[in-house]
């Protein structure tokens, strides 16, 4: 047993710096719906139901988490008489949103060093 712990005092750990992720954004579906307003100016409801692939119930919560942090923009409306929902991305989100990349980014460097 002292031959196991004097290998291990004697060898090298390299500690990697676990960033801190928004964890609002961090979830799964949450990550999906702020992507896709990364690269969009503005979805509409159903157009980020079929990117998720999702419920409407999904939907629904998880922008409205973003929505209650700032992160998005909710526009409600009517097309003729249909109800039309549309979010994009506040500056708030957007800038949370490159944070998160930035952190995503310094983790994959490190792990490939």
């Amino acid at each position: 047993m002292a031959a196991r712990a004097s290998t291990a005092a004697k060898r090298q750990v390299r500690e990697t710096a676990i960033p801190d992720f928004d964890r609002l954004i961090h979830e799964k579906t949450r990550l999906a719906i702020v992507s896709a307003l990364a690269v969009n100016d503005s979805l509409t409801f159903n157009e980020l139901k079929a990117i998720l692939k999702t419920t409407d119930g999904n939907v629904s919560v998880h922008a409205r988490k973003l929505e209650e942090a700032n992160y998005l923009h909710c526009r409600k409306s009517f097309q003729g008489r249909m109800p039309r929902t549309e979010y994009s991305l506040t500056t708030a989100g957007r800038r949370a949103f490159e944070r998160y990349l930035g952190h995503m980014e310094a983790l994959i460097k490190a792990a490939r060093k």
